[in-house]
């Protein structure tokens, strides 16, 4: 059964997205996107009369809150050690069952010069701010001073972002292992050594 022409301008979204993951914005064409979703070349500037710009823009943005969604959903856990353990076991498993072909695609379009578009890295950059204001919030939920916890949310999404691109150019996945392992008695410290908290012994991040 062949594609709906009415969902054409989600599927062009979501596989930007995708295109994005695997081969970098400046490889993300309007053809490109066009042959990955099926979609139909005149609906590019029906939906889209920005063009790959809007495109790119609007594909950032989907990402973004879907990993916000991501975010919210793994700190619910009582325990916010355990919830981050959980959140880099999503991109652990994601990268392996990509087997390293996919990465994430707000860093895509934040490593693009994109002199013609400069709008694309002030949202790649407002999606990364949100990040952290996610993990913030978390972690004052958890009783961490506010500066602490911006300091902590900007580590958490810098070495998942960096482990990421380590582990796809080394093909596996030891960099967000060791990322994680140092991200969860860093956090375990932190709230351990909070006024109110009770002492208790670090565990071993289970990723795996």
């Amino acid at each position: 059964m062949s594609p709906r022409k009415s969902d054409s301008r989600e599927r062009m979204v979501s596989s930007t997205v995708t295109l994005l993951r695997e081969y970098g914005a400046s490889a993300t064409s309007i053809d490109r996107v066009l042959a990955h979703s099926g979609a139909p070349r005149g609906s590019v500037y029906h939906h889209f009369p920005g063009g790959r710009t809007q495109l790119v823009e609007e594909a950032v943005e989907l990402a973004g809150g879907f990993m916000a969604g991501v975010i919210e959903a793994t700190m619910q856990a009582d325990d916010p050690v355990e919830g981050m353990d959980t959140f880099f076991a999503v991109w652990r498993d994601g990268l392996v069952e990509s087997r390293f072909r996919v990465g994430c695609p707000i860093v895509a379009v934040a490593v693009e010069n994109n002199d013609d578009a400069p709008h694309l890295a002030r949202s790649a950059g407002a999606v990364f701010s949100g990040w952290q204001e996610a993990f913030t919030a978390v972690f004052r939920r958890h009783g961490l001073a506010e500066d602490r916890s911006r300091r902590l949310a900007a580590l958490v999404v810098a070495a998942e972002e960096g482990a990421v691109v380590m582990c796809r150019a080394q093909q596996s996945t030891a960099p967000i292992e060791a990322v994680a392992t140092e991200i969860h008695d860093l956090l375990a410290h932190a709230l351990s050594n909070r006024p109110d908290a009770d002492p208790a012994p670090g565990r071993t991040p289970d990723i795996h």
